[in-house]
């Protein structure tokens, strides 16, 4: 799902077009429960956006239960370069209801897609992450660990092009510059 991004210069907000449909981000999305109901125990848990440092135990076993015959969990950190560049940190921003919000959709797009999965997990960092630091978390558990690769890759994937979060790279020369910011 591909959005194109409006900024208006006179009011300085953010508006999101999906299709034919657009999106005031000047209000905030409220969170709503997915479609399938008890399949989450606590969106909350499920989906989240934080400053403190993700924990790579908590999310497996969020996605844990007792009908997985696998878990798949990719952890995104910051790499000491980018294009033989040395980064010397990144700094994260969001549009965090949005965000969550979308998370959400993903969640719901992986149960539709891979319908056997039983827990899909997005955890992301906001802020300044050194190197080394876990910037997002994505778990999916499954009966079979095909299924939980595939779920894991298109959840990730879609994250990376659907969800407003910005990366603020900071190279160790000084210069710094926005990755995947619609400005």
């Amino acid at each position: 799902m591909q959005y194109t991004w409006h900024l208006d210069h006179l009011t300085n907000s953010w508006s999101i077009s999906l299709k034919n449909t657009k999106i005031n981000l000047s209000k905030p999305l409220k969170a709503q429960r997915l479609k399938y109901g008890e399949l989450y125990k606590d969106m909350t848990n499920n989906f989240r956006l934080t400053h403190d440092v993700l924990d790579v135990a908590a999310v497996y076993a969020i996605a844990d239960n007792a009908h997985n015959g696998a878990v798949v969990l990719m952890s995104g950190m910051v790499r000491n370069q980018t294009g033989g560049r040395a980064v010397d940190y990144l700094d994260y921003q969001a549009y965090e209801s949005m965000s969550l919000s979308i998370f959400q959709d993903i969640g719901d797009r992986c149960l539709a897609k891979f319908p056997d999965i039983t827990e899909v997990v997005i955890h992301h960092r906001l802020g300044k992450l050194k190197i080394g630091e876990i910037s997002v978390l994505v778990a999916v558990g499954s009966p079979h660990r095909a299924e939980a690769f595939e779920a894991c890759r298109y959840a990730i994937n879609t994250l990376k092009t659907d969800a407003p979060i910005w990366k603020k790279e900071f190279w160790l020369d000084g210069v710094s510059s926005w990755v995947n910011c619609p400005i």
